[in-house]
C-alpha cells in the first residue's frame, strides 16, 4: 500500500476528528460534549485535535456546515415558476428539516443543530459576521426571486422578510416542539411575495477612488460555494474580496455590473478557523433550499468562495485581510485594469469604463 503524503495524513486526521465529533455531539449535544470524548472516539489526544481545531465552537461550525454541505438533494420538489411558487417550495423545504414535535430525548440531526444560534448570540464576534450572512443570504434570494419576475425590481426586502419568518419557525421548533405548523408557514412565506415593500437599491454614499492598472491575473483553482464546483475565476467581471463584516456589499458589485460581467465573491476573515465553517454553514443551508425552490435559470449569476487559498487573495492584490475588507477589481482579457479598496469600491469598480485601446499596456 502507498504511503500517504503529508497532506493527505493530516487530511485523514482532521476528517477522523470530525467524524468522532458529530458522534459526540449528536449524543450529548454540543454543551455537554467533551473535547476529551471526541479524542478518544477518534483515537487522538487532546493536543491533536486541537491542532485541528482551536476550539470546540470551531469543530461544532465546521462538523454542522460539513452536514449541510453533504445534504442530499430530493428529487420531488418541483422548482417555482412564479414568486409565490417559489416561496411556496422554499418554505415546504425548510420546514422539512425541522424537529416539530416533541420527540423526548433527541438525538441525530434534531439535537446537532439545538445550539447553534445559542453559540452565534454568545458572542460579538460570532453575531457581527453572521448578521452579515443573513444580509447575503438574503441578497441571493432576492436576486433569484427578481429573476423570475424581473418587471418587479428589486426584492432583497421580501427575501429579508422570509428568512425572518423561516428562522423564527426553526428558533420555535427548537424551544417549543409542536408549536410550529407547517403549513401556516409555508402559507404565511406564499403571501409574503405579494407584499409591496417599496424596495429600492440606493446608491452608496461613500464611493471608493478607482486605480487603472495593468497586472497579470493568474488566480489559482478555487471553489464555488454555492454549487460546490470549480469557480470561473479567470473570465472577464469583477473580484470583490470582502470581509464578513463587509458581506452587504456584493449587492453593489451585482446591480453596478454590465450585461457580460462575471461576478466572483470571495469572502474573507481574520478568523478563518471558526467563522469560515460559520460562513459555509449559514450559506449551505440557504442553498439547499433555494436550488430546489427556484429552476436552475433563476439562480444568482455570481460565484462565492468561502475559505479561499491565500494565493487568490494574493493574486488580486490585497496583501492582507481582515473582517472589513473590502477590496475589488476588474478583470479583462486575463489582466486586473481597475482597482479600488474601502467603502464603495464593489460599487466603484464594477462602474468604471477602462478604454484599454487608450492605455499604455506594457505588461510585466
Amino acid at each position: 500500500m502507498a504511503r500517504l503524503s503529508r497532506a493527505q495524513t493530516q487530511e485523514h486526521n482532521r476528517a477522523k476528528v470530525l467524524a468522532a465529533a458529530q458522534d459526540e455531539f449528536a449524543e450529548r449535544g454540543f454543551r455537554d460534549a467533551k473535547i476529551d470524548t471526541i479524542a478518544e472516539r477518534a483515537g487522538f489526544t487532546r493536543g491533536a485535535v486541537y491542532s485541528n481545531f482551536p476550539s470546540k465552537r470551531a469543530l461544532y461550525f465546521a462538523v454542522l456546515a460539513g452536514l449541510s454541505e453533504s445534504a442530499p438533494i430530493p428529487h420531488h420538489a418541483e422548482p417555482g415558476l412564479t414568486v409565490q411558487e417559489a416561496l411556496g417550495t422554499l418554505a415546504r423545504t425548510w420546514v422539512a428539516r425541522l424537529p416539530l414535535a416533541d420527540i423526548g430525548e433527541r438525538d441525530g440531526s434534531a439535537r446537532l443543530g439545538m445550539d447553534l444560534m445559542s453559540e452565534v448570540a454568545a458572542d460579538t464576534r460570532t453575531r457581527l459576521p453572521h448578521a452579515q450572512l443573513m444580509r447575503l443570504n438574503a441578497i441571493l434570494l432576492g436576486l433569484a426571486l427578481e429573476r423570475l419576475e424581473p418587471r418587479r425590481g428589486r426584492m432583497v426586502r421580501i427575501a429579508e422578510t422570509v428568512l425572518t419568518t423561516l428562522h423564527g419557525a426553526t428558533q420555535m421548533a427548537a424551544a417549543a416542539p409542536g408549536f410550529v405548523e407547517p403549513f401556516n408557514v409555508v402559507k404565511a412565506c406564499e403571501q409574503l411575495s405579494g407584499l409591496d415593500l417599496s424596495d429600492s437599491w440606493p446608491t452608496p454614499p461613500i464611493i471608493a477612488p478607482v486605480k487603472l492598472v495593468d497586472e497579470a491575473w493568474s488566480p489559482p483553482p478555487a471553489l464555488d460555494a454555492l454549487k460546490l464546483a470549480p469557480a470561473s475565476v479567470t473570465d472577464d467581471g469583477i473580484v470583490a474580496v470582502l470581509g464578513l463584516h463587509r458581506l452587504s456589499a456584493a449587492e453593489e458589485a451585482v446591480r453596478a455590473a454590465r450585461v457580460n460581467d462575471k461576478i466572483t465573491i470571495v469572502v474573507v476573515t481574520n478568523d478563518p478557523a471558526e467563522l469560515a465553517p460559520l460562513s459555509r454553514l449559514a450559506i449551505a443551508d440557504l442553498w439547499h433550499c433555494l436550488r430546489q425552490a427556484f429552476p436552475e435559470p433563476a439562480w444568482p449569476r455570481l460565484h462565492l468562495v468561502i475559505e479561499a487559498v491565500a494565493e487568490l487573495v494574493d493574486a488580486a492584490g490585497v496583501p492582507a485581510v481582515s473582517d472589513a475588507t473590502e477590496v475589488a477589481v476588474r478583470i479583462s482579457q486575463g489582466r486586473i485594469v481597475a482597482r479600488a479598496e474601502g467603502y464603495g469600491a464593489c460599487h466603484a469598480v464594477t462602474s468604471v469604463v477602462v478604454d484599454q485601446s487608450t492605455r499604455n499596456t506594457g505588461r510585466t
